[in-house]
């Protein structure tokens, strides 16, 4: 895990954060989720000058297992930028893989940097698919599908209630790719074979000379422009028993690349290579692979969504047919064309046939197997069967990329968008934020220290400033509870800001803290909007169970509000929308409400990504509004707002 104890080394530094920490693993309930026992050597935080709401603040957890999580088997495939596939479990950061981009009205591949890697242990799922596609993942994984992204698992209705994959949703992207063929003896020949066929000079010639016998010349060459075609054909001979020479062919000028070449001339040599290219009786399996990828290589183009071979023999042509048919492959042969009676095989089917024959056959030059820019269209074929629990546990990879998301078995897959907060203490902002709770186990005793009478003047104090103080891991560690009874103890005013209903557990302890101070129990709801809440909040309970919190503690008789933190402009923003919130928190019996604007401090790269995704046509207007040097939007300059001078329902 990327700087995965950076916080340990500042617990261990004279200015440090914490001063032990011990590492959890989370069972049963909080599988998943692994706590970073600490103890910090404060808890109270003063807030900057100018921060609205609050003047001090307590966070006792760090990172908050109710953002969305995911996963995917280590052996998943993943489409590398190079036209070639990679287990996620290998892939490692700065790595170039495959992302996509909204353009137009099309989705397109472009190229993506991982940003990180990481690993858990979570219940395993089978996706079963159309086009014979079959996906392993954690049932908090997330593809895009024909009506947008989708978990794996999910309900339509209660605690899990998210969008989820159902059958014949239509998984998008470029269909399942297969294993890549093995570099045995059989492909060498057949590479080899395709391309000397193809593009090479082999032969025997014999010069008279007067009065003397014939001088006799052997000859084997093959010239490239790409090096790695080369590279592959001269260790392939090396392989097979035969030396070549490397020298340079052609220099480059303004107008043309240079071209280097390989040669033999050695009697043995080049009998050797004859044999080696012969026509096999019966060509095996690998064979054939090998000859596509040589043939492809020395006279096969691809571009503009057109993958093709073109030659004047008629036999080779009529062997990539047979052995196009013989893997499946939809091709046609186009009439000859121009003088030098050049024809062409052209492989039918689209993007998804050109990757499947990229992945399949494996020819080495890049530059031919580049699908940058290619749009992607529906994948009619890849259909949901099923989903099933596979019973069992398995370990379980995810990366993050600049594009946010990666294509993972022929499907477009999402991943995290990072938590700044995060980053400072050195784990990865993706699913260490969500995984990787930092616990200050000893909040309450510095609560109680901190809050001495004679020490602290009373002020009031916020919690959920920064992480929710009833996430999951206080199901375990009960540490906001904890210090809820110190600040009630003290008298010690106190407000709540949570998206959780876990909080009603302390129903009793609030309500009887509320008559001896101020406090107040506020909930965040950004929308009641059911398709925006699915859309923006997927791993957060449901805006109504939070509502109906609220209307519990309220007839309880505390103090509480909605924030509706944040409005989403162009999402959230219109005036039904936020007439729906404010009509919402009034039937709970919300004393205020309060709309809070986007920001995007630390976020804004990792919002803007998701958007593309979400809504595309927004994307100029939040990158005019939130300027990169300036995470603020200019055009919604503010001033704080007082607490009491919030809108009355």
């Amino acid at each position: 895990m990327v700087g995965e104890f950076r916080w340990s080394q500042l617990a261990s530094s004279q200015d440090g954060l914490f001063e032990t920490s011990k590492r959890v693993v989370g069972r049963g309930e909080y599988r998943g989720l692994t706590f970073h026992e600490v103890e910090a050597r404060s808890i109270i935080t003063k807030s900057p000058p100018g921060t609205p709401w609050f003047g001090h603040s307590i966070n006792a957890y760090r990172g908050c297992s109710h953002a969305c999580s995911y996963c995917l088997v280590g052996e998943t495939p993943i489409l590398m930028a190079d036209g070639r596939t990679k287990p996620i479990a290998s892939v490692k950061i700065g790595d170039r893989v495959y992302g996509t981009q909204r353009q137009g009205n099309y989705r397109r591949l472009v190229e993506a940097e991982v940003l990180d890697h990481w690993s858990t242990v979570k219940p395993a799922y089978r996706i079963l698919a159309g086009n014979g596609l079959v996906m392993v993942a954690s049932g908090d994984h997330r593809f895009l599908t024909d009506r947008g992204w989708k978990h794996v698992t999910g309900s339509q209705q209660g605690a899990d209630q998210r969008p989820h994959l159902t059958r014949n949703n239509r998984l998008l992207g470029l269909g399942p790719t297969g294993p890549a063929a093995k570099h045995d003896d059989d492909y060498r020949r057949g590479y080899l074979c395709g391309m000397i066929r193809g593009d090479g000079t082999l032969g025997t010639y014999s010069y008279p000379r007067p009065a003397r016998t014939s001088f006799i010349v052997h000859r084997f060459r093959v010239a490239l422009v790409d090096g790695e075609a080369l590279e592959r054909t001269s260790r392939f001979l090396h392989e097979l028993g035969v030396e070549t020479q490397e020298f340079l062919y052609t220099e480059a000028t303004e107008r043309h690349r240079e071209i280097r070449a390989i040669r033999a001339s050695r009697k043995a040599a080049v009998d050797l290579i004859r044999a080696i290219i012969e026509w096999p009786d019966q060509a095996s399996e690998g064979w054939g692979l090998g000859f596509l990828a040589g043939f492809f290589d020395a006279e096969g183009s691809h571009g503009c969504d057109v993958l093709r071979f073109s030659n004047t023999d008629n036999t080779i042509l009529a062997a990539v047919t047979d052995l196009l048919r013989r893997f499946g492959f939809d091709s046609v042969i186009e009439p000859e064309r121009g003088p030098s009676r050049v024809r062409t095989v052209r492989i039918r089917g689209g993007m998804s046939e050109h990757l499947r024959f990229f992945l399949l056959v494996d020819p080495a030059i890049t530059r031919k197997r580049s699908l940058l820019g290619t749009a992607l269209k529906s994948n009619s074929g890849m259909n949901v069967r099923s989903v099933e629990a596979l019973g069992f546990d398995l370990p379980m990879y995810d990366i993050t990329t600049t594009t946010g998301d990666f294509i993972a078995n022929g499907v477009i897959s999402h991943n995290c968008f990072a938590r700044p907060t995060h980053d400072y203490l050195g784990f990865n902002m993706g699913s260490d934020f969500d995984t990787q709770i930092v616990v200050k186990t000893n909040a309450v005793d510095l609560v109680r220290a901190e809050t001495m009478p004679g020490r602290w003047p009373g002020d009031s104090i916020a919690m959920g400033t920064n992480t929710d103080p009833y996430q999951a891991a206080e199901g375990k560690y009960k540490l906001t509870q904890g210090i809820i009874e110190v600040l009630a103890e003290r008298n010690n005013p106190f407000s709540i800001l949570t998206k959780s209903p876990l909080v009603l557990r302390d129903i009793a302890l609030i309500t009887e803290a509320s008559k001896r101070a101020e406090v107040s129990v506020s909930f965040s709801v950004a929308t009641v909007d059911e398709d925006v809440w699915r859309r923006t909040e997927p791993g957060a309970a449901h805006p109504r169970k939070r509502l109906e919190a609220l209307a519990k503690l309220r007839a309880a008789g505390v103090p509480g509000g909605v924030m509706m933190a944040p409005l989403l402009p162009g999402i959230s923003d219109r005036p039904d929308q936020v007439e729906a919130v404010k009509r919402a928190a009034r039937e709970a019996g919300a004393e205020s409400w309060h709309p809070v604007k986007l920001h995007l401090r630390g976020m804004r790269q990792h919002f803007l990504d998701w958007l593309k995704e979400d809504s595309a046509d927004l994307l100029q207007q939040y990158e005019e509004m939130y300027p990169e040097r300036h995470p603020k939007p200019r055009q919604q300059k503010t001033e704080a707002p007082d607490r009491n001078q919030l809108r009355l329902l």
